[in-house]
């Protein structure tokens, strides 16, 4: 998988491919997809959700760039193994999902692995997480798994000085990968990194669209 998929990706940070080996993936597949854990493809979860690809779990941890005293906050939890990959970077990592089937199981997996500095929990984060957060809380990096047509703005006020936000933005077939870096109070630069299609996060910001 890391030869053949991660590498030509351009991902080439020795400790993000070092955690490819120590996190199991295959430990937090659903059991009917376990002999395809490693394929380059999205894998089921029900209720229409999906593992995104190994190759980008790689490069989007690359390009955060986690350090071990920095905070996470995930918008998706999924399997729970991008959730791993980002507990075993970071102090801790709050992460919230949609589905509260979805998070169950991934606190089951999470448990499993002995990962222990995770919050989950389940509801509806597509807009903001303030529903579930305390107003003055903040965060090094913020993280998207499903892709959104437009940055909601309320998680750049969640960002802490030279934080990063990362999310795939657009609809499809044409998405970019987009790093939002937290330079000033209220000063942002964003990069564009590469081209690629994920599902839609749920209940997203919409922008206004028009018909003719």
């Amino acid at each position: 998988m890391v030869e053949q998929q991660i590498r030509p990706w351009e991902v080439l940070d020795q400790d993000v491919l070092n955690l490819l080996f120590a996190v199991k993936r295959e430990d937090y597949v659903p059991a009917a997809y376990r002999a395809i854990a490693f394929t380059d493809m999205e894998i089921p979860l029900g209720h229409e959700q999906v593992m995104m690809a190994p190759k980008l779990e790689a490069r989007i941890l690359q390009e955060v760039a986690l350090k071990s005293a920095e905070s996470v906050l995930e918008i998706g939890t999924g399997s729970g193994y991008f959730t791993a990959l980002l507990a075993k970077c970071a102090q801790r990592v709050t992460s919230i999902e949609y589905f509260e089937d979805l998070k169950r199981e991934a606190a089951t997996r999470l448990a499993a692995a002995n990962i222990t500095n995770v919050v989950l929990l389940a509801g509806d984060a597509g807009r903001s997480a303030d529903a579930f957060i305390e107003p003055q809380e903040k965060f090094d990096v913020i993280v998207l798994t499903g892709s959104v047509p437009m940055v909601p703005q309320a998680y750049l006020q969640r960002l802490n000085m030279g934080g990063r936000f990362f999310a795939i933005v657009g609809d499809a077939p044409v998405m970019k990968a987009t790093l939002i870096t937290k330079t000033a109070q209220n000063q942002f630069v964003s990069a564009e990194i590469f081209e690629t299609v994920v599902s839609p996060l749920i209940n997203a910001v919409q922008p206004s669209r028009f018909d003719f």
